[in-house]
């Protein structure tokens, strides 16, 4: 909730990216949508994984995922996977994703963090959208906060400087 609240205050923004860099793999359980079915972020080892976090209400998040769908269309043969994580809650889940995916004809894979807790205790995200880059071993390797659309070229960037990696 506290996350949920911290969001409302920052609101979605059109922040810098910013990079840092993991030397742990991470790794979490979260069901999917609609399907509800469990999707394991280890399942993933071995592909460079990019995992946005959103919400329905957030307007950049409107322009970003469809770009984002786009790369990951662009580079899926070279082992790339892109999730969106989306923060909204329960609520949300029956009425407002379905709406936000036709409108955005979105279709990716939808993880759901209903409380947050994975958002706000280990993504450490602050600020609606921020793509997480992942590399193949499991590391955070890049973190983009906000969304421009100038910015696209540096997380393709990023995600080519992953995929080249083995």
């Amino acid at each position: 909730m506290r996350f949920l609240l911290l969001l409302l205050l920052v609101g979605c923004a059109k922040a810098p990216p910013s990079s840092t860099l993991s030397t742990e793999p991470i790794d979490f359980t979260l069901p999917t949508f609609p399907s509800k079915q469990t999707f394991s972020l280890a399942s993933e080892r071995g592909n460079v994984v990019m995992l946005d976090v959103w919400a329905t209400w957030c307007e950049p998040c409107r322009e970003s995922l469809p770009l984002y769908q786009s790369l990951a269309a662009k580079h899926a043969s070279r082992g790339l996977r892109l999730y969106a994580l989306n923060v909204d809650g329960d609520a949300a889940v029956p009425e407002e994703i379905p709406k936000f995916i036709s409108e955005t004809k979105l279709t990716l894979p939808i993880l759901l963090d209903v409380d947050a807790k994975l958002s706000e205790d280990l993504l450490k995200v602050k600020v609606m959208p921020t793509a997480l880059l992942i590399d193949r071993r499991g590391r955070v390797r890049y973190v983009h906060e906000g969304f421009e659309a100038r910015s696209l070229q540096e997380v393709e960037g990023h995600l080519e400087a992953l995929l080249s990696e083995p």
